[in-house]
């Protein structure tokens, strides 16, 4: 996550036809009504609850002067991949998916324009910081680390998860220790937590006496399927939802091996912004007038939701 997030968008028309809507993204849950992933499709749903959101007065005035007289946010945003953030009819057209939606409500609600900018999972975090972007989007996951020098307004729960390729006996279970995947080749996207997490705890099967797991990065997550798809690894590691909405397209030819691990999923903001209250109230907001629940019905994502926003939450352990 990802969080699913996590993860980096795909490039070019070419990627688009070999692997449509077959990359990976954001968390949740499947298999029941309302939270499964959103058919095998992969042009987007029809139904639009941001239309009806209208401008909140009093969450408006948290936003500071000069951002309401500008009247725009520059969001940087990783798109390539559903139900998170992708582009349904190719690149150069407008995207669609879960944090789409939720971004664009939430500055419905704040009375100000979102100007979005596509950007690479792994630059946007570091651009806050420099000011190039007022927030970030792209399932990006809360952790301890990344607290140090990004604050976070959450507005999904996400976590990690494990898929393989369909039919493979490799692995055929949840995986619920790093020690299972001893000996295997594991790929996951650049600068993301499950990249973060492998790396960390790389020493468990030379601790339990096993051969050491490998990892491959990929700066995009088409690369990943496709090094899946050819054998060149034995599993990914990305985002529950992405993987669940993979596992759904009967061209990925992939199973979905279960959550490893959650964490909650937030708006980037650099170190100390005056805007996390603004967004927090828009949140909460959406969630108490019911256009939260929508959304995340429309994307599949239902048993993502949170009860209310949070700012700088500590990472679930």
């Amino acid at each position: 996550m990802n969080i699913r997030t996590i993860s980096t968008r795909l490039r070019g028309t070419a990627a688009l036809v070999l692997l449509p809507a077959l990359a990976l993204t954001a968390c949740g849950s499947g298999g029941t009504a309302g939270t499964g992933p959103v058919g095998a499709q992969s042009s987007a749903p029809t139904d639009d609850p941001v239309t009806a959101v209208r401008e909140v007065d009093s969450v408006a005035a948290l936003l500071p002067a000069d951002v309401r007289k500008a009247g725009t946010l520059r969001i940087g945003s990783s798109i390539g991949f559903p139900p998170g953030a992708y582009y349904p009819d190719g690149p150069g057209k407008p995207p669609a998916g879960q944090d789409i939606d939720i971004t664009d409500a939430v500055a419905k609600v704040l009375g100000v324009k979102a100007v979005r900018q596509d950007a690479s999972f792994e630059t946007i975090l570091p651009a806050l910081g420099s000011g190039k972007y007022d927030v970030g989007t792209g399932n990006f996951g809360v952790t301890t680390q990344r607290l140090k020098t990004v604050d976070f307004v959450t507005y999904i729960n996400d976590g990690q998860g494990f898929a393989v390729k369909k039919g493979t006996t490799t692995l055929k279970k949840k995986v619920t220790d790093l020690t299972q995947l001893c000996g295997l080749t594991i790929g996951t996207g650049a600068g993301t937590t499950f990249e973060t997490t492998l790396t960390a705890q790389k020493d468990v099967c030379a601790k339990a006496g096993k051969k050491p797991y490998e990892v491959k990065v990929y700066s995009e997550n088409g690369a990943t399927l496709t090094a899946l798809q050819q054998g060149r690894i034995d599993v990914i590691m990305s985002t529950i939802n992405g993987l669940r909405y993979q596992a759904s397209q009967p061209a990925a030819q992939t199973a979905f091996l279960g959550e490893y691990h959650r964490l909650d999923v937030g708006f980037a903001f650099k170190k100390g912004s005056p805007l996390t209250k603004a967004f927090q109230a828009a949140v909460n907001e959406l969630i108490k007038d019911g256009t939260y629940a929508r959304i995340l019905k429309k994307w599949g994502t239902t048993a993502s939701a949170i009860d209310t926003s949070q700012i700088n939450p500590p990472e679930h352990t």
